[in-house]
């Protein structure tokens, strides 16, 4: 009897959490208790199959949170080919991502089934693929309901993009309660992964009349992407974003951007508009306080359009609504 009425209260008090829209890091502890464990198994399980592993599922979570909130919408597939995932700018999100949190979701439905949320896989999985990358472990607060929406109209104009100036990228991002020190911190997941050529093309073919090359691309820099990517390159050609440590978590992002070799233009504008150019430069003199300004806006990007009760659902399968 006292074990059902503890039970009960248990229940009753993770139900009040979702109807405040409230996350716990210990959310599970009495219905899945391992499940950081379980998901950090399967995640680093994918990792030595191939390294891609961590930047597509960074990645994902991104793109997931940006659009509809951190709900797991961008991973359901439709038949139609009108869902999140289908949208222009979600096409080049690598497979490898949505593997890693379809393996992590089986290894946890094995031992808690129907309990936990493909939305709280895809935010732990996301802080494990930064820790295999040798960055920062920080707190994942969980909780989140999987979305009900899953729409390709929905995602146009609400995801950043290569050409995007400091004051588009501040308004972005604010919408969702990061101010501009998160929105750099989190620009530095791009020293992991990858870019098509075509992201970044119109910096050192096309950027203007009088100069066909960026001038705040640093030269060397420069014709090292036209040998990369030269006019006429295969589409599914893609080089690293951090062109020094491309496997590795680490601030050399920031002494990039330092030294005029940010990617796209939303990168080097983090360093040549002077309103956030210190912040640039603090991240680049100091890996630990870019490691804390990450973790701090990677847990504030996880409260983003949480769904919680009603609201949501926990999927059985992370690619269809149940």
């Amino acid at each position: 009897m006292e074990t059902w009425r503890c039970l009960l209260f248990v229940s009753l008090i993770m139900g009040i959490m979702s109807v405040n829209g409230q996350l716990s890091d210990n959310f599970y502890r009495t219905t899945c208790p391992n499940v950081n464990s379980i998901v950090k198994q399967a995640v680093s399980n994918k990792f030595t199959q191939t390294f891609t592993t961590i930047p597509a599922t960074l990645r994902l979570f991104f793109h997931d949170c940006f659009v509809e909130g951190c709900d797991a919408s961008v991973m359901i597939a439709s038949p139609n080919g009108d869902a999140e995932k289908d949208a222009d700018d979600n096409l080049s999100l690598a497979g490898d991502g949505f593997d890693t949190v379809v393996q992590a979701k089986r290894a946890v439905e094995a031992q808690c089934p129907g309990v936990v949320s493909c939305a709280d896989i895809l935010a732990l999985a996301a802080r494990d693929v930064v820790v295999l990358a040798g960055g920062p472990s920080f707190t994942v607060e969980l909780g989140r309901r999987d979305g009900l929406i899953s729409q390709a109209s929905r995602v146009h104009g609400n995801l950043p993009g290569p050409d995007d100036k400091l004051n588009t990228l501040n308004s972005m991002f604010s919408k969702h309660g990061l101010n501009q020190i998160d929105m750099i911190a989190l620009s530095g997941a791009h020293t992991l992964g990858f870019s098509h050529c075509d992201r970044f093309a119109n910096r050192i073919y096309n950027f203007s009349a009088g100069n066909p090359v960026d001038p705040s691309l640093d030269p060397t820099y420069a014709q090292q992407l036209m040998q990369a990517c030269p006019r006429d390159v295969d589409p599914r050609i893609a080089i690293d974003m951090d062109p020094v440590t491309p496997r590795t978590f680490d601030n050399v992002y920031y002494q990039n951007l330092e030294a005029g070799k940010g990617l796209f233009t939303s990168d080097q504008v983090l360093f040549t508009d002077r309103k956030s150019q210190s912040t640039v430069n603090d991240f680049a003199r100091s890996d630990g306080v870019f490691n804390a300004a990450f973790g701090t806006a990677m847990i504030k990007l996880g409260r983003v359009g949480i769904k919680t009760g009603n609201n949501g659902q926990i999927r059985r399968d992370c690619s269809a609504f149940n």
